[in-house]
């Protein structure tokens, strides 16, 4: 029996109030969705990377259409009994109306959460100011309170990922988000676990979220639940594990004129398993 978009959302809503962290890993497609379900993950996230270098596109440029992630989202969201949630990146759009539009539209796309970001998308002015962003994220939470479910509002920090290295600057982000109405606050690309401990603590009890699987990061679900985290996503970084397996798949071939690839790839029977439904 499928399970509703109420009953999804309140399955979320608990993931985020019980205590402890949990992993919510990014599929990029339905195939990858029905794998992550029944590896057991109690729920999915979307990742913008991911979708937009499957179609074959940059991310971050504004290359991929709101209607085209919203629609992206749906696959997932039908793939899968568990509660997913989408990165909407800044909601495709600089003002506060655009932004509670596209959470109603998510939501309608069978979505139980969803992140608003205050980066521009805009290279000459790659921040929002924080007054201005203040008032996207509330208009991103109004949206999400009018909504018959408990939809996860998620307020992402973006300094880190956009050459302005600044704790201090991030954390009163975070705050003025959080007394905005946000429900999880993330920051990705933060440099170690002290600045997520120091984070986790300046805006205490409301969730964080971490971004896991860089390059060298030292991550591991213990030392960063020691910090206080609440939940773990890895963005595109299992989409960029498939694509460096794919990568050097490719070069032994046309560099060696070998498949031995071959022995480590998944097997045909197994991924049909895994394909086999909800």
């Amino acid at each position: 029996m499928a399970v509703s978009q109420s009953e999804k959302a309140k399955r979320f809503r608990a993931l985020h109030d019980s205590p402890g962290t949990f992993v919510i890993p990014n599929p990029w497609d339905a195939g990858t969705a029905r794998i992550l379900t029944a590896l057991g993950f109690q729920a999915l996230a979307t990742t913008s990377a991911g979708y937009a270098f499957s179609l074959g596109r940059r991310d971050g440029e504004g290359l991929v259409t709101r209607d085209e992630v919203l629609a992206h989202a749906r696959t997932i969201v039908e793939a899968t009994d568990l509660p997913v949630s989408a990165d909407l990146e800044n909601c495709f759009g600089d003002e506060p109306e655009t932004v509670a539009e596209t959470i109603r539209m998510a939501a309608m796309s069978g979505l139980v959460g969803g992140s608003v970001e205050d980066a521009t998308g805009d290279s000459r002015r790659p921040i929002y100011d924080q007054a201005h962003a203040v008032e996207r994220v509330a208009a991103a939470v109004a949206a999400a309170r009018s909504l018959p479910f408990p939809f996860i509002l998620v307020a992402r920090a973006e300094n880190f990922l956009h050459g302005r290295p600044d704790l201090d600057d991030t954390i009163r982000r975070l705050q003025a988000f959080a007394a905005a109405g946000a429900d999880v606050l993330y920051a990705p690309g933060l440099p170690s676990l002290d600045a997520i401990r120091n984070l986790c603590a300046a805006v205490s009890p409301r969730p964080v979220n971490v971004l896991a699987g860089g390059r060298g990061s030292g991550l591991t679900l213990a030392n960063v639940a020691a910090t206080g985290v609440r939940r773990i996503s890895v963005g595109s970084a299992l989409s960029r594990a498939a694509l460096g397996a794919f990568l050097r798949a490719s070069r032994e071939i046309i560099e060696k004129g070998t498949f031995r690839f071959g022995d480590e790839a998944a097997s045909f029977a197994d991924l049909n398993r895994f394909m086999a439904g909800k």
